[in-house]
């Protein structure tokens, strides 16, 4: 495949991220830089459903096993397998992996070394996401305590967000957690994603994406519609200098000209702009010559 086997010229940049796209072909590596994106390879062959990243690489939810994905000295991706089993979702915490398996058991491991130890003695749900410690299935959303899981509400969740405020899309709507879970969106909804980079109970950059394709942005205390990057089904976000989507037919996308909010705020005082009617950023995209596409996660580089 052509696309993904060709390296991408793209010369080193300060602030550079790489980007980890899940998809049933395996784990695809694209390297970024704010909204410019280079270079990107298959670095991992395998049906994978999920991913999440670490200090140190990335975590691999496939049909397979947990695998752990990291870089040796020359820089290529060396796959550890942790014998959890084939897998769906996965999620990492500060201290843990959480990873859930197709029959809905839920396990936890340390980080670094360790064995898997289920969460609860019977399987939950049927799992659909997994962000840090709050998880999303069939039946609501959970949260990882105290070496178990707390049913904290709601259901049909289709995805989680537990950056600074939880959020939760469902086929009911948008859901955030305070007092109890309160409704922001009143239609069916597939993704959510929440900059991790946000004080722990503010909400700063969010964004959602309904069941009909139409995407939203949190703007200015409030969730607004904003351009979608294309007409394919977007199905995860994720943050770094800029916004990143993904879609289900492997568009990699990422949003010219936004920056984090702080930055961004200070940019538009500058121009004489207000920050919180910014609906009319583009979209540069990508494709990455994969399909069924099921999972982005960020990672710095060193």
């Amino acid at each position: 495949m052509d696309s993904i086997e060709e390296k991408r010229v793209y010369g080193d940049r300060e602030g550079a991220l790489e980007a980890y796209v899940a998809s049933a072909l395996g784990v695809v590596r694209v390297r970024v830089a704010g909204d410019t994106v280079g270079e990107f390879d298959l670095c991992e062959r395998c049906t994978a459903r999920d991913l999440a990243t670490t200090a140190d690489g990335v975590v691999v939810a496939s049909d397979d096993d947990i695998v752990i994905l990291e870089r040796d000295s020359d820089g290529e991706m060396t796959a550890t397998e942790t014998g959890f089993g084939p897998a769906v979702a996965v999620g990492v915490t500060h201290e843990e992996l959480i990873a859930a398996a197709p029959d809905g058991t839920v396990a936890r491991r340390p980080i670094v070394g360790g064995d898997w130890v289920p969460l609860e003695e019977q399987s939950i749900a049927t799992v659909r996401a997994i962000d840090g410690g709050l998880i999303g299935t069939d039946s609501g959303v959970y949260r990882v305590h105290d070496g178990g899981l707390d049913h904290v509400g709601l259901t049909d969740v289709r995805d989680v967000a537990a950056a600074s405020v939880p959020l939760a899309a469902t086929d009911e709507g948008l859901f955030k957690l305070g007092n109890g879970w309160m409704d922001c969106l009143e239609e069916p909804m597939t993704a959510v994603a929440a900059d991790p980079v946000t004080e722990p109970g503010q909400l700063s950059r969010a964004h959602a994406v309904a069941a009909d394709g139409t995407l939203t942005a949190f703007i200015g205390n409030e969730w607004v519609e904003v351009a979608a990057p294309t007409d394919e089904s977007v199905v995860a976000l994720e943050y770094g200098e800029t916004v990143y989507a993904v879609t289900e037919q492997g568009t990699f996308c990422a949003l010219a000209g936004d920056t984090r909010a702080d930055e961004r705020e200070k940019i538009d005082e500058r121009e004489g702009v207000d920050t919180h009617e910014r609906t009319d950023l583009e979209w540069r995209c990508r494709s990455l010559g994969v399909h069924d596409v099921s999972a982005l996660a960020i990672s710095a580089l060193e």
